[in-house]
């Protein structure tokens, strides 16, 4: 067959330039590797390689980006034919010389490519990487084999196990990249460099065929390496499978031929694949996807037309205020920080100034970017300044007294489409509203602390909220690298309403004899980022009090949270008072148990009438994991949730929920609603029962047979 003509095969096409055959991928919106992408790469790479004419091959894509991995739309599926690996050989043998032209990110399965071809250009900005431990995968077609082989053992350790992309100007640096290439020149430079390699005539450099590069002083592989890398990964990727998969794979770089090592990473990755780990993680993935699509119940318009937000302001520059500052700052929105007086202002302007220099310090940008984002915040203390906002963000003490007066203050000063928002945790956002004539612009932005790091944004949509206001707000949390999760109103929204019954659980066992250090410890071998009880001290014990008070719960029961009240009674706030559920050193904050704590516990639960008694891990982690999975499902049935999806997110991105067991909706699947319910009517003979009613939603998904997290 000619190809002097272009010669289109489903999704890719192939033409000859000169001698060079032009093999050239489309497959909108990111080219990814589906079963059509495979076939028709293999047919065209097949059509010129029986081509006389064609003495070398360029692989490149259309669109805004070289393949970014594999299609998310055949997850789950049975596997298609070619596989993978199968294409990824041929294009390794070829007889003929083939380049990769590289721009946008070239991830997982779409580097495999790259890696595969004899020869790689790439725009500077291109990023590369090996994504798949966020999916608790490993690379699947060689990826393992062929990085060591390329950019020596330790790039490939901390791109294969950290999942983070790097450059392509980094990568070339380490010999990944042939060619670094100007902007709009990539393939006429790709095209060139594959006539100089033709007219050079040199061997083909077959990474499968490459040494791994030495690493350790005498020239050899370190002995340790590899267990230093294991060890290390055992703490960062803590309870994680797939890292530690991943260097095993790495290691058989070094120890196996290229292809008994690929054979055991296809092994490994089909073992990842299949496994719980892996099918949480990409529940997780997909979770976050669909946060930022709503519901039927908030989208009744299509292709709505949104606000325009281009000026911003947020009342209080305390540390969350701030932290919302910076948010808006980072994303290069002007921002207006509003204080009562100019002492307050002065101290959050430097606060702010302090953490974006922290930021300076861990390379996360440069000093010419701080004086920017601090150029775009600019202070006052007059409500009348506020008058061209088109959104403002209170985040004001939590109080309901103190936010209607500000809103109604709001309300007199700002044009009459703006945008009125409250930060606040707990309170009713519907009596917020009231105070305002405008209730159809009121709605929750409930930021996450630190708010300039937190990825999550709970969305709250009150009653009086129109479609418009809330289509925006989700919409501005997606500019401002946020994942935005719409839920309704009610005490606590969606994840403080279900830290409150896990927080709960945590105060009874307290004063049934189980320690601080004993509860934390469960939890974060369950795979919490951190217990409960650290959480409390670090962020305040009193924050959590002080909102009870306002909100004091509707059933008189002497043993809510009475534990966290002794500590705040006896002035134990936590580390700032360096006593809380612990004792800290002044100096260095480090935890240690309270005896002092302990005490007032045993003592509190005799004037209760609560036995103390030995309290196993198991029972810790099943209470507490329990609790909020019984509490997400009651959730879902009153309709604060609309997805179980949307609560998985919350607690992934805003509670530090282990991302390997997929939220706590997907973990209640995996382990299995009848020993869940099972288990909470177990502890609802128990003297807490008050709390342990079954939710409906639960029973009904027992008896047919449905999933929890599929809700």
């Amino acid at each position: 067959m000619s190809l002097s003509q272009n010669q289109s095969f489903a999704k890719v096409s192939v033409s000859l330039n000169g001698s060079i055959a032009v093999i050239t991928i489309a497959n909108p919106p990111v080219n990814a590797l589906s079963h059509a992408v495979r076939q028709g790469l293999l047919t065209c790479l097949n059509e010129a390689q029986k081509n006389a004419e064609v003495k070398a091959i360029v692989i490149c894509c259309s669109g805004r980006t070289f393949i970014a991995g594999a299609d998310i739309s055949e997850f789950g599926q049975p596997p298609m034919l070619p596989h993978l690996p199968d294409v990824l050989a041929q294009l390794d043998q070829s007889s003929k010389p083939i380049v990769a032209a590289l721009f946008g990110t070239v991830l997982g399965g779409g580097f495999e490519v790259a890696l595969s071809c004899h020869y790689r250009v790439a725009l500077p900005g291109t990023q590369l990487g090996l994504p798949e431990v966020n999916l608790g995968l490993i690379p699947g077609a060689g990826g393992t084999q062929l990085l060591p082989r390329l950019a020596g053992l330790d790039v490939a350790l901390q791109m294969i196990t950290s999942g983070k992309p790097q450059s392509a100007k980094s990568l070339f640096e380490c010999g990944v990249i042939d060619l670094l290439a100007p902007e709009d020149y990539l393939i006429a430079c790709a095209i060139n460099f594959a006539k100089q390699v033709v007219e050079e005539g040199k061997e083909l450099p077959r990474v499968s065929q490459m040494v791994v590069h030495a690493h350790g002083p005498k020239g050899d592989v370190s002995d340790d390496l590899f267990d230093l890398w294991r060890k290390k990964l055992a703490k960062k990727a803590r309870g994680q499978t797939a890292p530690q998969y991943a260097i095993d794979c790495i290691e058989n770089a070094v120890l196996l031929p290229f292809d008994q090592g690929k054979k055991r990473e296809r092994e490994l990755f089909i073992l990842c694949r299949d496994s719980l780990q892996s099918s949480a993680m990409r529940h997780a993935f997909f979770a976050e996807r669909r946060a930022g699509k709503l519901s039927s119940a908030h989208d009744q318009t299509k292709n709505m037309a949104l606000q325009s937000i281009n000026e911003v302001a947020v009342i209080g520059a305390g540390t969350m205020g701030g932290g919302i500052a910076m948010c808006f700052a980072n994303a290069g929105l002007p921002v207006l920080l509003l204080e009562t007086n100019q002492d307050n202002l002065a101290r959050g302007l430097d606060g702010i100034r302090q953490r974006f220099e922290q930021a300076v310090n861990r390379g996360l940008i440069n000093t010419q970017q701080l004086e920017h984002r601090m150029s775009l915040i600019q202070g006052t203390c007059e409500y009348q300044n506020l008058a061209n906002a088109d959104l403002v963000v209170e985040a004001a003490f939590e109080t309901m007294a103190v936010k209607q007066q500000i809103f109604a203050k709001l309300d007199q000063v700002c044009k009459t489409d703006a945008i009125l928002a409250t930060n606040t945790s707990y309170l009713d956002i519907n009596e917020i509203a009231k105070s305002t004539s405008r209730p159809h612009k009121v709605l929750g932005m409930h930021f996450f602390a630190p708010a300039n790091i937190m990825k999550l944004l709970e969305v709250v949509c009150a009653k009086g909220t129109d479609e418009q206001t809330l289509k925006t707000v989700m919409a501005l949390g997606k500019v401002l690298g946020k994942i935005s999760v719409a839920v309704n109103v009610c005490y606590g929204f969606v994840g403080n309403r279900m830290y409150a019954c896990y927080g709960r659980e945590a105060n009874m066992l307290l004063l049934e004899g189980a320690s601080p250090h004993q509860i934390d410890t469960a939890m974060t071998s369950f795979g919490m980022a951190m217990g409960p009880l650290a959480v409390n001290d670090m962020s305040g014990i009193d924050i959590a009090y002080k909102a009870r008070q306002e909100n004091p719960p509707t059933h008189p029961d002497p043993l809510y949270f009475r534990a966290a009240d002794l500590m705040v009674e006896a002035g134990r706030l936590g580390q700032k008072t360096s006593a809380g559920f612990y004792d800290y050193d002044t100096a260095t904050k480090t935890p240690k148990t309270s005896e002092a704590g302990l005490a007032m516990f045993a003592k509190e639960a005799l004037a209760l009438g609560v036995t103390q008694r030995d309290i196993t891990k198991e029972e810790i982690q099943n209470r507490l994991v329990f609790a909020l999975i019984n509490e997400g499902a009651r959730l879902l049935s009153e309709g604060i949730a609309t997805k179980a999806s949307d609560i998985d997110a919350i607690w992934l991105n805003g509670y530090g929920f282990p991302r390997y067991l997929g939220g706590p909706m997907c973990c209640a699947d995996q382990i299995g609603l009848a020993e869940v319910v099972d288990g909470i009517k177990a502890y609802q003979k128990g003297a807490n029962g008050l709390y342990w009613q079954v939710a409906p939603l639960l029973e009904q998904l027992l008896v047919g047979g449905g999933m929890l997290s599929q809700q």
